[in-house]
């Protein structure tokens, strides 16, 4: 995570170096609309009021319906959502190769209720039990801010698609079922999510969930313990020998690394009865997908032989099913990859210094680069996602919006 004293003192320098550099718009009015799209309430699932707001604000600048599109993927993912990805396709004026542009409209559950407030250079949420959103509403104002500069200004470009994708908190799961038909065919793609203006992300790890539920044997635990089998001593058996073994935590297995993670256990009704299922929701990260995959198999055996380890006084066992799904698998970006050069063309432009990165988390580009579009992620200005002390740095999200005017005109030259 970058901390607010580099992100401020590269603003100031950026400041310094870029007094000539035309790159001007209404600062108020991209501020407005970020302070806008906090402001409105959009779990993962449910995004329609924030594509509303998004389609509203592209017809009164003067886009005909026609150009705005939405596909299906919500009646495909895991959680049934309210509405598919949104997408704006433009014509160029100029000739090069579609580009796309695009940001993930959902936030986490503990931004509902948001009410942004400008503070010091930030902005932060005015209810402190909240947090802001700026994960990514920044990004969706800085994919809008550029639409709509171009349309009002006519500004000449090449042809543009923007994309405001659905439920990426919840595993990216907009960008996994995109209709690619209503991309148009981009041959690079820039995605704002979070982090500093000039973090260009260009690779991100796999990640795999799975659901483990054990079946033991019920029985009166005061009367009759014997002829139980404890769901809930297979599973601390089971997760006692992955920590002891290396294989939960931070994973190191000799020049691998990979992470994994018992997230929630759920089993039990009452302490007179040998519970006899125990559910568990697991994970496994690595940016090498075969190494993710020994540690899935590691987490599967692992409670598999904790079943057969225990035992009731007539001989028999618990048993263990795992279900379990790629959200995403690992992607990383070659450095002479032409996205990844003109994304630090444009961060240069607007006097920064770009920097490479690569994400122990997915982000929508993860999919992106499984459906052929080299995708590099750039950020906002957001710090402490996910936090009631989120905050976004006002001059960071206006720089960002600058790098996304230099992209979508493709003048980072």
């Amino acid at each position: 995570m970058q901390d607010l004293g580099s992100i401020l003192g590269k603003t100031l320098n950026r400041k310094e170096r870029t007094a000539d550099i035309q790159l001007d718009f209404d600062r108020d009015a991209a501020i407005d609309l970020v302070l806008q799209l906090m402001s409105i309430p959009g779990k993962s699932g449910n995004e329609e009021d924030v594509a509303e707001f998004i389609q509203r604000r592209l017809r009164l600048a003067g886009v005909r319906g026609s150009s705005i599109d939405s596909d299906s993927a919500h009646r495909r993912t895991l959680l049934r959502g309210q509405r598919g990805n949104l997408f704006l396709r433009l014509r160029g004026s100029v000739r090069g190769p579609r580009r796309l542009l695009l940001a993930h409209m959902d936030t986490v559950p503990i931004c509902v209720g948001s009410r942004p407030v400008q503070r010091n250079g930030m902005v932060v949420s005015g209810d402190p039990t909240t947090g802001l959103g700026a994960d990514d509403r920044a990004g969706v104002a800085v994919v809008l801010h550029a639409a709509l500069e171009i349309i009002r200004r006519k500004l000449p470009h090449p042809p543009l698609t923007f994309c405001w994708t659905v439920q990426e908190e919840v595993g990216l799961q907009g960008a996994k079922m995109m209709g690619k038909s209503r991309l148009g065919g981009p041959r690079m793609a820039f995605n704002w999510d979070g982090g500093a203006p000039e973090k260009l992300t260009v690779g991100a790890t796999s990640g795999y969930r799975m659901k483990i539920d054990i079946h033991g044997v019920a029985s009166h635990a005061g009367g009759s313990p014997e002829l139980g089998v404890s769901a809930i001593a297979i599973a601390a058996l089971a997760i006692a020998d992955l920590q002891r073994n290396g294989w939960h935590g931070d994973i190191r297995q000799g020049k691998r690394r990979g992470t994994s993670n018992i997230g929630y256990i759920h089993g039990g009704e009452a302490t007179n009865v040998v519970t006899d299922h125990v559910e568990i929701l697991a994970e496994a990260r690595s940016h090498d997908s075969r190494f993710r995959q020994r540690i899935q198999r590691e987490i599967e055996q692992t409670f598999r032989r904790a079943a057969r380890q225990i035992t009731n006084a007539a001989g028999k066992t618990g048993s263990v099913t795992v279900n379990g799904r790629l959200d995403y698998d690992a992607f990383r970006l070659a450095a002479n990859e032409p996205c990844v050069r003109v994304a630090e063309s444009a961060v240069r432009r607007i006097g920064r210094d770009p920097h490479r990165a690569i994400s122990n988390g997915g982000v929508d580009a993860n999919w992106l680069v499984r459906h052929g579009i080299p995708t590099v992620t750039l950020g906002c200005g957001q710090l402490n996602a996910h936090m009631t002390s989120e905050a976004l740095v006002v001059e960071a999200y206006l720089d960002a919006c600058r790098v996304a005017m230099v992209l979508a005109t493709a003048t980072e030259g």
